[in-house]
């Protein structure tokens, strides 16, 4: 029988992508732990899949977990933004190393997830992002395979209808530029590297500073960062990578202040997520 503490890695992975927040998923994942040894010893020599079990434990888990936090969310201050993961996979820190840092954790990816009812989002994950059949699904969800394979093709539009090209080895190149426009104040530079429809979120979490809706448009986007910069003294923007794709971090009095993640259509800077809040920045001190 495998050791079910093999599993660890990829149930940190499923509910970091369901919850969008790593504390939360080592939540997820102590509890489900927690379920497996609670178990007899002959009930866990039962179990055929300790893999399979404590995937489903964990997912209903989350499920619940997802249904309360759309409620906590309407009360939140601004705009809620997923935790941003610092490093490359396999660079970071235990237990952040557990998650792969692919196409399905970057922040546009995680953004849509939001979008979804909970029912769709955990059929998606489960079955687009892990591979389990819709079968294993419908045993976590309640519903028929039928209703499983329908929540999953629903997200799956969401998920196509938001995607844009990026091109990961000019993104860089694209964010450095922003960063360079941006510490020089440079508002027509800024402008030039923006899509016409950019936008920046911001999530301050009612814990720092931050807009609290969407400020759109490339202009304004770009008058936006240049009056940040002016009222912010001493702010050190650092390229770094987010969620595995070019991002930034801001520094200030030796502590990260702002994590910023990006989405680049061609050679253009489509979207920007500002992370704020500094709960959520946890991570990143002395990244």
């Amino acid at each position: 029988m495998t050791d079910p503490l093999c599993e660890r890695r990829q149930l940190l992975g499923l509910a970091y992508r369901l919850l969008g927040s790593l504390s939360d998923a080592e939540d997820v994942v102590q509890e489900a732990y927690g379920r497996w040894y609670a178990l007899t010893g002959p009930q866990r020599d039962s179990i055929e899949s300790p893999g399979a079990w404590l995937t489903t434990v964990a997912s209903r888990i989350c499920l619940d977990q997802l249904g309360s936090a759309r409620v906590r969310r309407e009360r939140y201050v601004g705009e809620w933004l997923p935790e941003p993961l610092p490093g490359q996979a396999g660079s970071l820190a235990d237990p952040a190393d557990h998650v792969t840092l692919d196409e399905s954790v970057t922040m546009a990816f995680l953004v849509v997830l939001e979008s979804m009812t909970p029912a769709e989002r955990v059929a998606f994950v489960l079955h687009d992002v892990f591979g389990y059949p819709f079968a294993e699904v419908a045993t976590v969800l309640g519903r028929t395979p039928a209703a499983c394979r329908q929540l999953a093709a629903s997200a799956r539009r969401r998920v196509r209808a938001a995607r844009a090209p990026v091109p990961a080895r000019g993104s860089a190149g694209v964010v450095r530029a922003f960063k360079l426009a941006w510490a020089a104040r440079d508002v027509e530079r800024l402008v030039g590297l923006l899509d016409p429809e950019a936008t920046v979120v911001a999530d301050g979490g009612g814990l720092a500073s931050a807009v609290r809706r969407p400020v759109e448009g490339r202009e304004r986007v770009a008058r936006y960062a240049v009056d940040l910069a002016g009222r912010i003294p001493a702010l050190a923007l650092v390229e770094t990578t987010v969620n595995g794709r070019p991002g930034l971090a801001a520094w200030r009095d030796g502590a990260v202040v702002a994590v910023m993640a990006f989405e680049v259509a061609g050679e253009s800077v489509r979207r920007i997520w500002a992370v704020r809040n500094l709960e959520k920045l946890r991570r990143w001190q002395g990244a």
